[in-house]
């Protein structure tokens, strides 16, 4: 990275036990009680729209509401990446790794023969 390329935020989006851990390597946490979409959404939007590199979201918000993350994607230079929540994974950040890096390279390498 060159010395004149501006550093942009990350943050992390879900419930207090799972977002809290962040803070302490400087990522931003956004306490979210439920899983309210319109709450999510606006603090998700916020981010966005704030210029965030990335933001981490607890896997449960993420599976909700994966249609507005994706405009979201389209629209805004930010990088969503699910996060399993305290009482573990559900997969969903496995298959959306997978699904990206079989959009890039055009097959899936992960795929078992």
């Amino acid at each position: 990275m060159s010395a004149n390329e501006e550093k942009r935020a990350m943050a992390a989006i879900g419930d207090y036990e799972t977002v809290l851990p962040f803070q302490a390597v400087g990522v931003t946490p956004f306490i979210l009680r439920e899983t309210n979409d319109g709450d999510f959404r606006e603090v998700l939007f916020r981010c966005a729209r704030n210029d965030y590199a990335v933001v981490f979201v607890q896997e449960d918000f993420y599976t909700a509401n994966q249609n507005y993350i994706q405009e979201v994607n389209e629209t805004y230079s930010v990088s969503v990446i699910p996060i399993p929540g305290i009482r573990g994974g559900s997969g969903a950040g496995l298959k959306s790794i997978r699904s990206s890096v079989e959009r890039a390279v055009g097959m899936d390498i992960f795929a078992v023969k």
